[in-house]
């Protein structure tokens, strides 16, 4: 499995699987719901290859690991034993009694029930938006059976989003996601569309904002039909009275009949509650918050539009962007067209923009090489590795893509540009064009202002500048009679060396050890050992770089050069120095065999630390490969490393 690897690694780094209640994707982040955030080993995750960055934000734990992160949550799942169908734990009063903000709770709600659907809901809404651009160019007749078909297919997850946001709202919910695509299935049942055609038995709230005719009753009760095709906050709401009422069936029905009465009954109760009371009282919110978010934009189209273009990629760094997906959607749904959608839309090519500046203006060939992915993300509307990789870092180049994408969402929300269908990157140039008025003012006034976006950004990047890292090359270089002395222990290509066992113990893959950063051998290759007595001696013929107040930890270089790191078991610098005993100190001259440290193995199981032992060869770069021995136990100076040089 090709990311299994990484999985283990961000396993570990998140604490362990007892360490999880919950974990979903997106589009570039792994987001867990932690136990305890305290126990996830933030520093490390950073620092393993295919990690972009760590956020903690909205109540969730994001690991960002870009374009491959639904194989690396599949690899995820596998190596954990994790069903994704289900909370890892159901216990979430095991978070050491954690209360998250309302904020927090909101975005977690928000992204757990779209998230899943984010991906299908780019890609109709890419069909819907080349159907349009076909139409306007007249490539294709709208009236023919292409179009018919390719609408449908383009149509089919918004027509009935119900039935899709029933599955994962409920999944959210702790409820049966099957029961919640049967409630959001009710909504948009046909016949009960039909029938709102016909004339009213009666109008309710005649006169006001609410004013309802009534087509049909439910046992006496008037029933208010309404078009819940696309809509979004009333089977949100619907699935959480769901989950609700399935759990108290849940316990108060043998479980002989468990199977079949649970979901009879809460069908039985939650649809008809839904048509007579959720379902109106959530639409009339719904439109009420699109008239909010209308009556704001009308205010100022133009403040509106720097403020969402400037802080969009602000924004998505947090995760809070997940905050206006429900009112893009709102607006989408009941507006039939979404002006926030439109004025964020630059924003990747902001960042682009500020990315191609990088890539042309740095020296450094690691930034080079990150930016060629991070370009290419981002013309697909998929920002993270432009932002955690380059843009953010730098600073600068950050802060000019965020200046640019103001300037271009001012231009946008000016011109009164909206997107019709959900899309973002490139993929989203169709969505900008009307289905009724085709390639208008509107649109290209869109175009313009996403071309500003990029140049501008480009040009402020490449320009103004930003502080350029030193290559990793030129960065190791130190002055000429530095370089001379370390020339002469540089190894020859031919020559092997060998590295002696510091302890008598049990030999343990450095891949199975319980550190990401030592498994993932980001200090370097190796080996370790389960210690058996409580000596560590001297590997190697050589003097002492560092040994670390705490004692845990021990720096030698022999000397041919080989710098070589001894880790004392795990997370034992929280002993800050209990149970060792150090007899050397930096600086000290050693052969092999000399007593380096003694520690107290017994009291260190006994404070519940983990006593495996990693020996690194630290700069590992320097030599052709580093081999650990065969040997299953070692004794105190056996062969243990051998570097070849």
């Amino acid at each position: 499995m090709k990311h299994e690897q990484l999985a283990k690694d961000i396993l570990s780094g998140v604490g362990g699987k007892q360490n999880i209640n919950s974990v979903v994707h997106c589009a570039t982040r792994l987001r867990f719901k932690l136990k305890n955030d305290g126990n996830a080993k933030t520093d490390d995750l950073k620092n393993l290859p295919g990690v972009i960055t760590v956020m903690q934000s909205g109540g969730q734990y994001q690991v960002v690991v870009g374009n491959e992160v639904s194989d690396v949550y599949k690899a995820l799942l596998q190596v954990g034993n994790m069903n994704a169908d289900e909370p890892v734990s159901s216990d979430e009063s095991e978070s050491y009694g954690k209360k998250e903000s309302l904020l927090g709770r909101f975005i977690d709600l928000i992204s757990g029930v779209f998230t899943p659907i984010l991906g299908l809901l780019a890609a109709t809404g890419m069909i819907k938006g080349f159907l349009s651009m076909f139409t306007s160019l007249e490539w294709l007749d709208p009236a023919s059976g292409t179009y018919q078909l390719l609408n449908a297919a383009g149509d089919c997850l918004f027509y009935f989003f119900p039935i899709f946001l029933g599955y994962t709202a409920m999944k959210k919910f702790g409820g049966s996601p099957f029961l919640g695509m049967a409630i959001g299935a009710s909504l948009v049942y046909p016949t009960l569309s039909g029938l709102s055609g016909g004339e009213p038995l009666y109008t309710l709230f005649t006169g006001t904002l609410f004013e309802s005719p009534i087509h049909i009753t439910f046992l006496g009760i008037p029933v208010i039909l309404m078009s819940y095709s696309s809509s979004v906050i009333p089977i949100i709401i619907a699935a959480y009275f769901g989950a609700k009422v399935e759990a108290f069936f849940k316990k108060i029905i043998p479980s002989v009949v468990r199977t079949f009465l649970t979901p009879f009954f809460t069908i039985l109760i939650v649809v008809p509650v839904t048509f007579l009371l959720i379902g109106p009282i959530a639409t009339w919110a719904s439109q009420l918050i699109g008239a909010g978010v209308s009556g704001i934009y009308d205010l100022s189209p133009l403040v509106t539009g720097i403020v969402v273009g400037g802080l969009w990629q602000v924004l998505v760094i947090f995760g809070l962007h997940w905050g206006i997906v429900p009112i893009m959607l709102l607006n989408l749904s009941t507006l039939k067209a979404d002006p926030i959608l439109a004025m964020m839309f630059a924003a990747s090519f902001a960042q682009i923009g500020a990315v191609l500046g990088v890539m042309l203006k740095t020296k450094n060939t690691k930034l080079k090489s990150l930016g060629v992915p991070a370009f290419v993300s981002g013309i697909f509307g998929v920002t993270e590795p432009a932002i955690y990789g380059l843009t953010l870092p730098l600073k600068k180049p950050f802060i000019m893509s965020c200046i640019s994408s103001a300037v271009a969402g001012g231009i946008i929300g000016f011109a009164g540009s909206k997107m019709f269908v959900f899309a973002s990157g490139i993929f989203g140039v169709p969505a900008l064009i009307s289905p009724t008025a085709g390639i208008n003012y509107e649109f290209w006034m869109a175009m313009i202002a996403t071309v500003i976006a990029f140049v501008l950004s480009f040009v402020l990047v490449y320009f103004v500048g930003f502080k350029d890292p030193a290559n990793p090359e030129t960065a190791k270089q130190t002055p000429e009679p530095v370089k001379e002395e370390k020339a002469a222990l540089e190894p020859n290509p031919n020559n092997r060396y060998e590295i002696a066992s510091p302890m008598t113990g049990d030999v343990v893959p450095l891949q199975e050890i319980n550190d990401a950063t030592f498994a993932g051998e980001h200090m370097g290759k190796g080996i370790a050992i389960r210690p058996t007595s409580g000596r560590v001696v001297s590997p190697i013929n050589g003097v002492v770089q560092t040994i670390y107040r705490t004692k845990h930890a021990i720096g030698l270089v022999d000397d041919q050069g080989v710098e070589i790191l001894i880790h004392i078991g795990q997370d034992t610098v929280q002993l800050k120095g209990q149970h060792f005993t150090a007899h050397v100190k930096d600086g000290d001259r050693v052969n092999v065999g000399d007593l380096i440290v003694e520690f107290d193995l017994q009291a260190i199981i006994d404070a519940g630390y983990e006593t495996v032992t990693p020996i690194i060869v630290t700069n590992t770069a320097d030599y052709l490969d580093v081999v650990g021995t065969t040997d299953r136990k070692v004794q105190e100076k056996d062969k243990l490393i051998t570097v070849i040089g």
